[in-house]
């Protein structure tokens, strides 16, 4: 028996943390440095939100907390707790797609697949922003999501698509 093998485990104690995802309350037992990212995948089974760098540089791990992007890889789980968190699981209502994702469908503005729930969320949000009046605004705001795929054309696309719906009808994507 080595002297490690004698020795206690260190570390902080699993906490309790609550959070509400998509409009649904969680209770979780987690240890404290687990992020948002592996709290969702890992213990809640929402598997939409994706690992793509796990530093913060890929945007694959976008989501929401009080409706502002953050890098759920970045982001400590028991931080989130009295906030609402949204994942791309929540952007549809039942069977019926977001805007942004159908139109993510019908540009395909996607090939692998792997950035798209990140690139969706934070195409979302840079519309509620105001951040899209030209490409390279788009551009600009979508930069911290990447894809690997350079779908960004189609990305764009998609992006211009639901601003000008909202223009011609602003209730019409709500």
């Amino acid at each position: 028996m080595s002297i490690q093998d004698s020795l206690p485990m260190l570390g902080p104690e699993a906490v309790e943390v609550t959070l509400r995802i998509n409009g649904d309350v969680s209770t979780l037992l987690l240890d404290p440095r687990t992020s948002l990212l592996d709290a969702l995948r890992e213990h809640l089974d929402l598997t939409g939100t994706k690992k793509g760098c796990d530093q913060g540089t890929c945007g694959a791990c976008t989501v929401w907390v009080d409706q502002r992007r953050v890098l759920a890889c970045l982001t400590l789980a028991i931080t989130c707790q009295s906030h609402e968190i949204t994942t791309i699981e929540g952007l549809a209502q039942g069977t019926d797609l977001h805007p942004m994702q159908r139109a993510f469908l019908s540009h395909d503005a996607f090939q692998c697949g792997y950035c798209t729930s990140g690139q969706i969320m934070s195409a979302v949000a840079l519309l509620d922003e105001g951040h899209a009046s030209s490409d390279a605004e788009i551009s600009e705001w979508m930069s911290g999501n990447i894809c690997r795929c350079a779908a960004y054309p189609n990305i764009r696309a998609a992006i211009r698509e639901i601003r000008d719906a909202k223009g011609a009808n602003p209730h019409e994507t709500d």
